[in-house]
């Protein structure tokens, strides 16, 4: 329940700051340890306060969400007393309401756009695919299809890339690495919830996981953040075997809410060499369908 005076977005302030406190050892932030037993891990409040030069019922008053509206220097101090990376600097203004204005992201789904469809469907060497911002998989190419899963046969509200990393196994199964990239979904997610916190779609996606998958409840109260990057994935495919591929991602000028992400590998690398296989394989069987 929440106390008298908070919002859902000044809990969702303190709680964060709480988890990256709780995270940063005494040490890490150059204040000396004497060795004894602490009741909680990470910084103490009045050593957070210390470091950032503020009172300690300051700090009270922010983690308990009675205190939400915050100056941008008291946020610059807080960061860099938590040692914050950018995406989490970044995550800490949005939930203070002093990050850059971003689009309002609408309920539903994205419609991509005529020529974008277009580009994905003359890209027959890289499976690509178009993203929303919550990882909603609004437009695919065949390669993608080969690579990852058959999103025409799913229903739409089931293309999800957070979803299927939960609770589809087959989907599960390709990652050799399955926790680093759900720890990853968990953290793209974060972000994404905390800049669009009124999204009835993202709300419904995240109280379905806490829901029904344990790992995901954990890594959630976590708090960890993170935006799009470029990432390495290493697949163990059905059908081509082990593939090590890079995950690039593009912003959409003309859709903000979108993101185009292309699969690609090293030419000339063997993960090159099963991806053509694989490409060369679902064009094969396709072709034979008809």
């Amino acid at each position: 329940m929440e106390q008298p005076g908070t919002s859902p977005s000044g809990t969702e302030l303190g709680a964060f700051l709480r988890s990256r406190r709780a995270a940063l050892h005494p040490r890490q932030a150059g204040l000396p340890d004497d060795g004894s037993l602490r009741r909680v891990p990470g910084l103490r409040r009045e050593e957070l306060a210390q470091l950032a030069h503020v009172s300690v019922d300051y700090i009270v008053r922010l983690e308990q969400g009675r205190t939400r509206r915050v100056s941008r220097p008291v946020l610059d101090a807080l960061a860099q007393a938590l040692q914050l990376a950018s995406d989490e600097r970044a995550y800490l203004f949005t939930l203070a309401d002093l990050a850059p204005a971003t689009p309002a992201r609408q309920p539903g789904r994205s419609q991509v756009a005529p020529r974008l469809r277009q580009l994905l469907e003359t890209m027959h060497d890289v499976p690509a695919l178009v993203l929303s911002r919550g990882m909603d998989v609004v437009a695919w190419n065949r390669g993608a299809t080969a690579l990852l899963a058959d999103f025409g046969a799913m229903p739409p509200a089931e293309r999800n890339l957070i979803r299927l990393t939960f609770l589809d196994d087959t989907f599960r199964s390709l990652y050799a690495d399955w926790p680093r990239v759900a720890r990853e979904c968990v953290a793209v997610l974060r972000m994404e919830a905390g800049r669009h916190p009124e999204d009835p779609t993202l709300t419904a996606l995240v109280d379905e996981l806490n829901a029904r998958d344990p790992d995901f409840r954990t890594w959630w109260a976590g708090h960890q953040v993170r935006g799009p990057r470029q990432l390495t994935k290493t697949y163990h495919h059905p059908v081509a075997g082990t593939l090590t591929l890079d995950v690039q991602q593009f912003s959409v000028d003309t859709h903000p809410d979108q993101l185009l992400v292309a699969y690609t590998a090293p030419a000339d690398s063997p993960s090159h060499e099963a991806l053509r296989f694989l490409l060369q394989w679902s064009t094969g069987r396709d072709t034979a369908a008809k």
